[in-house]
């Protein structure tokens, strides 16, 4: 019973803990664009870029 007077206020700390985690998120805008990031990775281009090819030309 005793190990109550040590959890109850340690789980109330952390609840207000992770509530300010979250609030902050919120604020600073974590959650504004949860769609660009996967729209993103199926947009990723594999051909190799313009610059390599003239650069590897120039060195020969």
């Amino acid at each position: 019973m005793d190990i109550l007077y040590l959890l109850v206020p340690l789980s109330v700390v952390l609840v207000f803990l992770i509530a300010g985690v979250f609030w902050w998120s919120l604020r600073s805008g974590q959650f504004e664009d949860l769609e660009g990031p996967a729209y993103r990775i199926l947009m990723d281009d594999d051909r190799p870029h313009e610059e390599e090819g003239t650069n590897a030309a120039a060195e020969k």
